[in-house]
């Protein structure tokens, strides 16, 4: 009764989002035709909801070690809208270089891998609203902990920073700590790994990931976690032209947000967040 409740919830709030976007002027069949190619039409005539997924941020999506499906918050949350959907799920491999290009190529309807809005990303795709705002924080070795002491002093040319080829991470200590040198690397390698295996100094991740990193490897710590810079709202990533499947995707998250899903999801997976303010 109450998954009912919510899915009679979200039809009725997307038809009136619907009727918002419809630009003054638009007669009915017009609505009914911009309506009538979306992705969410798309979805339900197919009976699938493809979801984009890197599958290396943990918690928000990974494997565990001998096995192929996807676990994870992100993936939870994928799983919950397509049976809100009424459809099935399926997973399509991506990673963060080819995630944008993945979606505009119709590989996936929907990015979901914990992604974060940037005014980059704004340009090309479009970005659900945020369902969470995370922060970035320095990770290290745990054994070199003292030789850092604020923000200034990753910012050294001799020091080296791991990074994944295209996430905002890579854009953050490109544009905030100019003089370290950025060791990139390909997808599936992370900045935590080069971390990890001693080829770089410290990698800037989210608190999100950091806050799961320090659980699974000891020898890594999160610094400066009273200090996150950048917050980042979180949000899923659709297709830029395709305003009908935006406004059903806004839907779901406010109607989730406000019923507690996200709250209860963020416990089971021990996603750290910044608190927003009122």
């Amino acid at each position: 009764m109450q998954k009912q409740t919510r899915r009679t919830a979200l039809l009725g709030l997307f038809a009136v989002l619907l009727g918002l976007a419809i630009p003054v002027g638009d007669t009915g069949a017009q609505a009914q035709e911009q309506a009538g190619k979306s992705l969410l039409y798309d979805i339900q005539s197919r009976g699938t909801l493809r979801v984009g997924m890197t599958g290396d941020y943990y918690p928000m999506t990974f494997r565990k070690p001998g096995e192929t499906d996807f676990v994870g918050h992100q993936v939870d949350a994928a799983r919950q809208m397509a049976e809100d959907l009424g459809v099935e799920v399926e997973f399509v491999t991506t990673d963060w270089k080819t995630m944008i290009t993945g979606l505009q190529a119709g590989r996936y309807d929907i990015a979901m891998s914990g992604t974060s809005m940037s005014l980059s990303r704004a340009k090309v795709v479009a970005m659900s609203d945020s369902w969470g705002i995370n922060g970035f924080v320095p990770v290290i070795l745990k054994k070199n902990a003292d030789e850092y002491s604020s923000w200034s002093d990753l910012n050294d040319p001799a020091r080296t920073a791991g990074v994944t080829l295209g996430t905002t991470m890579e854009d953050y200590i490109r544009a905030e700590l100019p003089d370290v040198q950025m060791r990139r690397v390909e997808s599936p390698g992370t900045g935590w790994q080069e971390v990890l295996a001693g080829r770089s100094d410290y990698t800037v991740t989210t608190l999100i990931e950091a806050s799961g990193l320090q659980e699974r490897y000891p020898e890594l710590q999160m610094i400066f976690p009273d200090q996150a810079r950048s917050a980042l709202p979180m949000a899923f990533l659709t297709p830029i032209e395709d305003q009908v499947w935006l406004n059903y995707v806004n839907s779901w998250i406010f109607l989730n947000k406000t019923s507690g899903y996200f709250d209860r999801l963020n416990e089971k997976w021990g996603v750290v967040l910044l608190k927003q303010a009122e």
